[in-house]
């Protein structure tokens, strides 16, 4: 067997998997009239929001394709692997959410009579999103090298940077769209009707509540998912490309793409290993599933690296040391932000003390939390970075992210877990079942809520070393033409300013977004309880939909500024070699993209952690610490808690797409530049 046939053994098998684990969730209970009712709105509004937003992608994208297709310079092959990309990102978006849609209430079903049933159908429905975009993920990469390889019969690999933008492209509109709806949802419903009529979360009264669940399901469900996929696709695809910039040795351009398979066969190995204990520990069984994967995983790395590079000793093993340093990288990046986001620790616990003086201190603590947080992931990837780069050079970068990135089926399954329960636990409130199940379904949230904070510093940190990647397969495409990126350059350090405030730009717009779409939930809630005295008593069904449309049009409007911001950045650069020497402009970009992913990086880790401690730090009070529910340090807390969800759900999340998106930009742009 060769690594095209284990590569499509691993992809297949995934994919297979993916659609069983669909199949058995579709055959569990919905539950009673009440619970379908619940559902049923839930779904028409997600599957609103997503036709409408993919709409407007697909208009964006066939324009992008079109204008690659038209320029010599790039041609057919790289807009098909643009059009390719996209649809395959796509795909792992509407797929994912299509069936956690439909879990939700299933899982809540289950909770009245089995938390142990409740948690596989969460799980199961979480990995079927991540092993169909794991599957898919690695049959578009294969698929268009092999195209390119042997159809095209090329050398030149750079249309695989392709296939990364349009995947990018996609998931940058897809997170962005889906993190202002949800985010704006969260805040909206969580201002007026927690802290000014002093409600629950998931009260039915609220018109906004429909509306946030569908956010779980568009943000945390279909715009996770297209992200996950678009980093390990273009991890993948970068890896290809800067093994074929090196040598032209097709096992050093197969082995990262095998490294991918045997990972994937290692997870689903893995994944089995997901059952309650006695003591109904939610948290200890994923990360039972989590440490037994990664351990299955490393083995396979050894496996992977004697079978293909047996006839190159030294870079056999050097490669495998250089895999285990991405892995450790990721390791300590969910160790780090267990830390800064448990509940049993003193950052959380400090934010929660701070909530008691007022809202004020909470934010200024949140803040700090938030910054300190990035710097051990920070120094844990300039480590690897330098670790990976002793073991094997350039090519040691790009197999430590390959090698962190092959465990996105089971990132993602875990963190796809989180919006299900998430749901689960709410509709168990807006059907008003009994509190034995809500206590259930909240164990179940609970842990969906730490799944999602480790998973998105995970992701976040294999975003900056796929970035890094990136650059340097930029750099290698100018190789001919003795490109030196010095600081004594003013074009090289004009870039390094250029590109450092593009993530601070990049996130201002987007939390603006957040900011006005939230300003207007408020507003109709308010409309809605003054107009509707009877929503308030519980006599009177709210506006639900009228909700959801007006934050669906304030989405769809609001992700597309950011969106486009990093690809005109690059290609502005690119406009200006006609008032500039092309190697000048060469210069500024590489500088752009190292002062992006640098800022970018340590930007987009502050943000996610920073959120996700301000969301627990609310939890911790509601759990009975400093007053409980409805005291002064509630209300505190949740004024921290909207400031960090569009921070962790919306800009956060979507920084390491678009350093990504800008470093593909520049090397598709590296002809025009050389």
């Amino acid at each position: 067997m060769g690594p095209t046939q284990l590569c499509l053994l691993a992809a297949g098998s995934g994919i297979l998997y993916a659609l069983g684990c669909s199949l058995w969730v579709l055959r569990q209970p919905l539950g009673d009239e009440n619970l379908r009712a619940i559902y049923l709105a839930i779904r028409e509004g997600a599957a609103a929001f997503l036709k409408i937003q993919y709409s407007t992608v697909a208009a964006v994208g066939m324009a992008v394709f079109a204008l690659l297709w038209s320029m010599p310079k790039f041609g057919l092959a790289t807009a098909l692997g643009f059009a390719l990309g996209g649809m395959c990102s796509a795909a792992a978006g509407i797929l994912g959410m299509a069936i956690a849609v439909r879990a939700n209430v299933r899982t809540a079903a289950a909770a009245q009579t089995s938390l142990p049933r409740a948690l596989q159908i969460a799980y199961r429905s979480g990995s079927a999103t991540g092993f169909l975009l794991g599957g898919l993920a690695l049959t578009a990469v294969l698929g268009f090298y092999l195209y390119l390889r042997f159809v095209l019969e090329v050398e030149n690999l750079t249309p695989l940077a392709g296939l990364g933008l349009g995947a990018s492209l996609v998931s940058i509109f897809g997170r962005l769209g889906g993190g202002i709806f949800t985010k704006a949802a969260d805040v909206g419903a969580d201002l007026a009707g927690k802290i000014e009529q002093g409600i629950p979360e998931d009260d039915p009264r609220n018109p906004a509540v429909i509306a946030d669940n569908v956010g779980d399901n568009v943000g945390d469900c279909a715009g996770m998912a297209a992200d996950v996929f678009e980093s390990y696709a273009v991890s993948l695809a970068a890896s290809v490309l800067v093994a074929s910039n090196l040598s032209q040795n097709p096992a050093l351009q197969y082995y990262p793409l095998a490294l991918g398979g045997a990972a994937l066969l290692a997870q689903l190995l893995g994944g089995q290993f997901l059952w309650l204990s006695k003591n109904n520990s939610v948290g200890f069984a994923l990360l039972r599933t989590i440490t037994i994967s990664i351990v299955l995983a490393g083995f396979s790395y050894h496996w992977v690296g004697n079978w293909l590079l047996a006839d190159h000793t030294e870079l056999k093993f050097t490669s495998f040391f250089a895999a285990l340093t991405g892995l450790g990288v990721g390791l300590g990046l969910v160790i780090n932000t267990a830390y800064f986001t448990g509940t049993r620790f003193h950052p959380v616990q400090r934010i929660a003390a701070a909530s008691c003086q007022g809202h004020a201190t909470n934010l200024i603590t949140g803040l700090a939390v938030g910054m300190k947080s990035a710097a051990l992931p920070t120094l844990l990837v300039a480590g690897g970075v330098i670790v990976a780069y002793q073991l094997a050079g350039i090519y040691g970068i790009a197999i430590a992210t390959t090698a962190l990135l092959a465990l996105s089926p089971l990132v993602t399954a875990i963190d796809a877990y989180g919006p299900v329960a998430d749901n689960a636990a709410g509709i168990a409130e807006m059907a008003k079942l009994p509190p034995a199940v809500r206590i259930g379904t909240d164990l179940l949230d609970a842990a969906g809520n730490t799944t999602k904070a480790l998973t998105k510093a995970f992701t976040i940190g294999a975003a900056g070393l796929a970035a890094l990647t990136l650059f340097v397969t930029y750099k290698l495409e100018f190789s001919g033409t003795h490109l030196a990126f010095s600081l004594e350059n003013p074009y090289v350090m004009a870039g390094l300013f250029l590109g450092g405030v593009l993530p601070f730009l990049f996130s201002g717009i987007a939390l603006d977004a957040v900011g006005k779409a939230a300003g207007g939930v408020v507003e109709e809630v308010r409309r809605q309880f003054r107009t509707n005295p009877a929503l308030l008593q519980g006599n009177a069904r709210p506006d639900y939909t009228r909700t959801v449309a007006m934050l669906t049009r304030a989405a769809i409007l609001g992700m597309i500024p950011p969106g486009i911001l990093p690809v005109l950045a690059p290609t502005a650069a690119a406009c200006a070699t006609s008032l500039f020497p092309a190697k000048s402009m060469a210069l500024l970009v590489g500088g752009m993209l190292i002062g992006a992913i640098v800022t970018g990086l340590i930007l987009a880790l502050a943000m996610g952690t920073g959120g996700g401690a301000w969301d627990n730090a609310k939890k911790y009070i509601e759990a009975g610490h400093f007053g409980g529910k409805g005291s002064p340090a509630h209300h505190a807390a949740i004024t921290g808690d909207t400031v960090g969800d569009p921070y962790k759900d919306t800009a956060g999340p979507a920084l390491n797409i678009m350093s990504k998106a800008l470093s593909l930009t520049a090397v598709l742009l590296a002809p025009f530049l050389a």
